[in-house]
């Protein structure tokens, strides 16, 4: 019976005795993980969501106290906070964060789907390809990427700084910004603050991400551990926010104060006569870094936040991908 089976092997034809000898694992289905930039579009725009929703009061109030002459301290603004509770209720203390949503979840997603690109360009272009950066190239890799995001979004900005420090009749939604804004101030206002914008991401998101990418890569050569536990990446991230937000903070105050300028009865429209007023009236501390104590808490929370969410993610739709669901 043996002899039989072997002698109608033999004269199958090539090709089929081919397959027929082909290993199992090469005729099984291809299960590996794919990452692709939709994933990562998916991811970065559900961490920023996420992270900005959590600390939308302490971020209203921020741009509140910039963009008015009042000296902060914490203890003012957890009672515009109160203040604003009792005046209003709860969701006052939201609000804007509808368009903060419109604003965040594409500039989320599109920095964390560029900042993945970038470093596969200047890892290919560097030579390191599938490792980590060099120093240089890991920084420019968060500069490019918050640079993208922020050109392609900032009218969205501008919509969100003018809801949060204005009153519910004035603009009823974000649409309502929008058509007042051009009627009214024209279409380039939507882009009023655009430079210090720019010039505040380069070393903002620079940094953010440098840094991150080097506490996982320092923590992975020490634990030999691939990945951290997620209360590690909220401390790495929170470290990456309180270094990056310090640096560029300054920038962020001129920023409000341009793309507010139209509702406050501000005059100046330029970076270097937005910054000298600021000096002259309020001082360097109590003006270029006001609100910066509040950044130290909502900024470390938000940037952890969204690290570890997008990384979490990440890591759950790789668990889909492997398990062979959404293989498109």
């Amino acid at each position: 019976m043996a002899h039989r089976v072997h002698d109608h092997q033999s004269r199958l034809p090539v090709a089929q005795a081919t397959v027929l000898a082909l290993p199992p694992s090469s005729q099984a289905k291809d299960l590996r993980p794919r990452w692709t930039a939709l994933d990562s579009l998916l991811c970065g725009a559900f961490a920023g969501a996420v992270a900005k929703t959590v600390i939308a009061p302490l971020d209203r109030t921020k741009i509140i106290f910039q963009v008015s002459s009042n000296r902060f301290s914490a203890k003012e603004a957890f009672r515009l906070i109160y203040c604003t509770y009792m005046k209003d209720g709860l969701l006052s203390l939201w609000r804007g964060n509808s368009a903060t949503m419109v604003r965040v979840m594409p500039y989320a997603a599109i920095q964390f789907c560029s900042h993945d690109e970038y470093k596969k360009l200047l890892g290919s272009y560097y030579g390191f390809q599938g490792k980590a950066l060099p120093p240089f190239p890991r920084f420019l890799a968060g500069s490019l990427a918050g640079t993208t995001a922020a050109m392609l979004t900032y009218p969205l900005d501008m919509v969100r700084a003018r809801m949060a420090v204005t009153a519910r009749e004035m603009y009823s939604n974000i649409m309502h910004v929008f058509v007042r804004i051009s009627q009214e101030e024209g279409v380039k206002t939507l882009y009023r603050g655009f430079t210090p914008t720019i010039l505040g991401v380069i070393p903002y998101a620079g940094i953010t991400f440098f840094t991150y990418e080097t506490l996982k890569k320092l923590h992975t050569e020490k634990t030999k551990r691939s990945q951290p536990y997620p209360y590690e990446r909220l401390a790495f991230g929170a470290c990456a926010g309180l270094i990056g937000q310090s640096a560029s903070y300054p920038l962020d105050v001129v920023r409000r104060r341009m793309q507010t300028a139209g509702v406050t009865g501000s005059s100046c429209s330029t970076v270097l006569g937005t910054m000298r007023a600021i000096i002259t009236q309020e001082g360097v501390v109590h003006g270029l870094y006001k609100g910066l104590s509040m950044n130290w808490l909502k900024g470390p929370i938000a940037v952890g936040i969204s690290f570890t969410t997008f990384d979490i993610t990440h890591s759950l739709l790789l668990k889909v991908h492997q398990m062979g669901y959404f293989t498109f």
